[in-house]
């Protein structure tokens, strides 16, 4: 039978998941953010924290300020909705160093699409990435748009670390991992930018929704916009969409 959505799932005693459907789509994931910013802008009470995902929204609440069945309902209301206010997502431009050192997996990535490590680069620096959900780790930056001839899965043994900054593809993913961290993607290369930065504001510098795009840069630039990253400083580009 059919599934119907969006759909209200129970998800513990005190939250609740609205489902949008079960792929990895911008439409369902622009949905997503749009129900996010409604329940945003209405301030509902009793709920204390939302968490959007590909497809769903995840709704912490306080089970002793609103009630499951009545939140439930205002939930699905606002979910069905038409007409949804949408964000406009920025568009970032992140240095890369790529291979070597930086990108231990890239030659095996372009041993497995039967590429050369520069044209492996090239695509990956040639397309444009959606931001659909933050997620794993502060800042860890799940995004959608790869080059289907990256397609690489993860590996079969994760690292028990992965650099900070690491840029990397995992199955039909890439993602910014902005804390080191364990990891089972492959690593392409290594950004200075920090996704998350708790004593800069803001704190998080990429959400969900947003694009990024990435540019290759040369080993020598490394520390000195890794220190000004450190100290705070974007280090990534934020330019018109």
């Amino acid at each position: 039978m059919p599934i119907s959505y969006p759909r209200l799932l129970l998800c513990g005693d005190s939250a609740l998941v609205v489902e949008f459907g079960n792929s990895i789509d911008p439409e369902l994931n622009r949905r997503v953010l749009a129900f996010d910013a409604l329940l945003a802008q209405e301030q509902v009470p009793g709920i204390r924290e939302t968490v959007p995902t590909y497809r769903s929204l995840l709704v912490h609440y306080d089970p002793t300020i609103v009630a499951y069945a009545e939140l439930g309902a205002k939930l699905m209301d606002f979910a069905t909705r038409e007409g949804l206010p949408s964000r406009r997502g920025r568009h970032w431009r992140v240095p890369v160093v790529y291979g070597e050192e930086f990108g231990i997996d890239l030659e095996a990535v372009a041993e497995r699409a039967r590429l050369s490590p520069e044209e492996v680069i090239a695509r990956h620096s040639g397309a444009e990435y959606r931001v659909y959900m933050l997620g794993f780790l502060p800042g860890f930056t799940y995004l959608g748009g790869l080059d289907p001839k990256l397609a690489t899965p993860r590996r079969q043994e994760p690292r028990l670390e992965a650099p900070a900054g690491m840029i990397a593809i995992g199955g039909i993913q890439t993602g910014i991992q902005c804390i080191a961290a364990p990891s089972g993607w492959n690593i392409l290369g290594r950004t200075p930018m920090r996704t998350y930065h708790p004593s800069r504001d803001p704190i998080f510098l990429i959400e969900p929704g947003d694009h990024v795009s990435f540019f290759p840069i040369p080993m020598r630039e490394w520390d000195a916009l890794d220190r000004a990253a450190e100290a705070g400083e974007w280090v990534a580009e934020m330019v018109d969409p």
